[in-house]
């Protein structure tokens, strides 16, 4: 149980990094981009895992969106486990697509197809991701998870926001940022 008197810790905007200990298997070797935190909960989006098979371009064609632009190579991500059926595009730029949300860190997140047109138009934003599902937490559940070592906390490296890369090279990027040598964590959890 979360102790509403205690110091508040805001986690927005931050990498939520699985520890090898992580008992949910659908987040063994995550990197999580948290959107909002709050005594709410929180909500955020699977950095590292990707959809085999599906693109963009797919994506634009179960939607009728017509692709008359040069599309970008960016893969569609495994968002979460919540709602895989839904699309989220966030994304950095300078002019806000409409229905947006503006987060922090100049980040905005959007749910309307409206991005996607743009996308298909050659419109990209200045760096982007399209995700099917989100990762949520009710209320103190996420701090319950931290507190028993579930999740490392990091800040938000752009270049894993908006990477490429996917699976254990970007746990282990990540774990990096942060100085840890992934080699050197165990998968154990033990007692002094």
């Amino acid at each position: 149980m979360v102790d509403m008197q205690a110091k508040p810790f805001n986690l927005t905007g931050k990498l939520l990094i699985s520890a090898p200990t992580m008992g949910d298997p659908r987040f063994a070797h995550s990197v999580i981009y948290l959107c909002t935190h709050s005594y709410d909960g929180a909500f955020g989006f699977v950095l590292n895992a990707h959809i085999p098979g599906l693109t963009l371009c797919s994506v634009l064609e179960q939607l009728a969106i017509p692709a008359t632009g040069a599309l970008p190579e960016n893969p569609v991500r495994a968002g979460g486990p919540v709602e895989t059926e839904r699309g989220f595009v966030l994304y950095r730029g300078a002019n806000a697509a409409p229905d947006s949300e503006q987060l922090d860190d100049g980040l905005f997140l959007t749910s309307s197809p409206a991005i996607l047109a743009q996308i298909g138009r050659g419109e990209a934003p200045e760096a982007w991701f399209l995700a099917l599902g989100y990762a949520g937490w009710g209320p103190g559940q996420l701090e319950a998870e931290i507190g028993q070592n579930g999740w490392l906390t990091c800040e938000a490296d752009p270049a894993l926001l908006f990477g490429r890369t996917q699976g254990l090279r970007t746990w282990n990027s990540a774990l990096r940022s942060m100085g840890i040598d992934p080699g050197s964590l165990s998968s154990a959890a033990g007692r002094a």
